[in-house]
């Protein structure tokens, strides 16, 4: 038996009016996750335990087995593992968000979604402010901060804060002085930057200051092999999802092209876990465009964004799979939190789930979204269960 995982990173989401009181994964265009709930059996999981942050990184864990009162120590440690970032004893990793400020707000968490390449010249330039020079460039705007300092610090994800003035959302508490004067001295090294010169010219938002949050020492958790005794691989564009892979003891695919946007490498992620399921028990598909769109507040994109994860990874590996006859297979389907677009950032509630294979018997649910979901067989489940139920 092998076990694939699909999530659609923030499909989930509210009623919206303008969808004539649908949400966004009611109103795309959805017939291969709707096969998956029709063909399966549905329910609701609660990814993030109540009083934790409603983040991707508690949520993913979530869903990969890993139950975040246990486990969870901050979001940056697990990008740093998949950065090949060592922390030591003593170590606080941080997020290290490029954002675009203007007149005082927080106008943009990702500086218009800078590039990679960009990003690698403008942390080159602020290393020299950094202890140690310990600051990494990630993929397009997450990069990587580590100190000795400053864990204790009450920061703010900058997605949280979108068009809020940041003065009420500057880093707080022990540690906070360190943090936010290397927040505020990277503005003038960013400012005058060729890079933000370059894109305020072509109409691009600059890299104009650092958002510093997420931090927290190494885990210390057990590998998916020794937890479930499965073999295991992920699949995703970002560093969280990877970390969370290389912590738990998975083999970690990088797919080219994969951008952790609309225009991602779907076909190669589809080709890299249908390889991967001929050595691994279970794979990991993560696909991160429907949130980024969410975070956006673009509702167009939005739905474009599920469309594709529907129509270029949901079909493609449901008819691969069934024209295989080399093993029987179960698929788990969801998204890791909601991303409602009237707010732009994740909430804590329940998320739909359908699970569809060998073995599994079908309930009455047609289609895969929130509402159908909360009528489903399963009902209503903690997430870090949603492994062990999908496997046994």
């Amino acid at each position: 038996m092998k076990f694939i995982v699909l999530v659609g990173d923030g499909m989930a989401d509210e009623p919206l009016p303008s969808l004539g009181g649908r949400t966004p994964l009611q109103a795309a265009e959805t017939p291969d996750m709707d096969r998956i709930a029709a063909e399966g059996r549905s329910g609701l999981a609660r990814t993030v335990p109540a009083g934790m942050p409603p983040g991707s990184d508690v949520a993913n864990l979530s869903v990969a087995g890993y139950e975040p009162s246990r486990y969870y120590s901050g979001r940056a440690p697990l990008e740093a593992a998949a950065m090949g970032v060592s922390l030591g004893k003593g170590d606080i990793a941080f997020r290290c968000n490029f954002v675009t400020v203007k007149d005082g707000r927080m106008d943009d968490y990702s500086a218009g979604h800078i590039s990679s390449e960009e990003g690698r010249e403008l942390v080159s330039a602020l290393k020299p402010l950094v202890p140690g020079e310990r600051l990494y460039a990630g993929v397009s705007y997450r990069n990587l901060l580590v100190l000795d300092a400053g864990g204790e610090a009450v920061c703010t994800p900058p997605h949280d804060i979108l068009d809020q003035p940041i003065a009420g959302y500057l880093p707080q508490g022990e540690g906070s002085e360190l943090l936010i004067a290397l927040m505020e001295a990277s503005r003038t090294v960013l400012s005058e930057h060729p890079v933000n010169a370059r894109r305020i010219a072509e109409g691009k938002r600059p890299a104009n200051m650092i958002w510093l949050w997420g931090q927290g020492p190494a885990p210390s958790m057990p590998t998916l092999l020794e937890k479930s005794g499965l073999r295991g691989a992920m699949i995703s564009a970002v560093d969280l999802l990877k970390g969370i892979g290389v912590y738990a003891g998975m083999e970690v695919i990088d797919v080219p092209g994969a951008t952790g946007t609309i225009d991602t490498n779907y076909e190669g992620k589809v080709e890299a876990a249908l390889s991967a399921l001929e050595r691994v028990d279970l794979v990991y598909l993560h696909v991160e465009a429907p949130d980024e769109a969410a975070h956006e507040g673009d509702l167009e994109l939005k739905i474009r964004a599920i469309e594709a994860f529907d129509r270029r990874v949901v079909g493609p590996l449901l008819q691969k799979l069934q024209e295989s006859k080399r093993y029987e297979w179960r698929i788990l389907l969801l998204p890791d939190h909601p991303t409602p677009i009237s707010i732009r950032t994740h909430t804590d509630r329940p998320v739909p789930f359908s699970i569809m294979g060998a073995g599994v018997a079908p309930d009455e649910v047609r289609t895969f979204d929130e509402e159908a979901a909360a009528r489903g067989g399963f009902g209503l489940l903690d997430a870090s269960k949603l492994i062990e139920l999908v496997s046994n």
